[in-house]
């Protein structure tokens, strides 16, 4: 069995929106760190943007869960070559995760599939 979940953030919307308050809502811990490090401006908005529409597909994609998750639960890094991950936790065990995340100057958008281990 699997599912799919997909989202769309407008980084403009986001922008006007982001305060300290919103990116430790959004953020896991271990991404702040990756955030702050981000000299950027820009790059920081697209490193936001692209893991806020993250959670928001994988919220989608697992329907209705058990409502006791936020957006901290959850952490995308990315791998050796660039691709993004969730890292394994509680939330997630029991299932294989895809996630594809692409940003423009305008959008980040996300795509997950999520897949029940059998």
């Amino acid at each position: 069995m699997f599912e799919i979940g997909i989202d769309l953030v407008d980084l403009e919307t986001l922008n006007q929106k982001r305060t300290e308050v919103l990116i430790n809502r959004l953020l896991s811990d271990e991404e702040k760190i990756i955030y702050n490090d981000i000299t950027d401006k820009t790059r920081q908005l697209t490193f936001l943007g692209g893991r806020f529409s993250a959670k928001e597909a994988l919220f989608k994609a697992f329907k209705q869960g058990d409502k006791t998750a936020n957006y901290r639960d959850f952490t995308v890094l990315n791998d050796e070559v660039g691709a993004p991950y969730f890292v394994d936790n509680h939330f997630l065990s029991g299932y294989t995760i895809k996630l594809s995340i692409t940003h423009t100057k305008h959008y980040a958008s996300a795509v997950v599939l999520l897949i029940k281990n059998k």
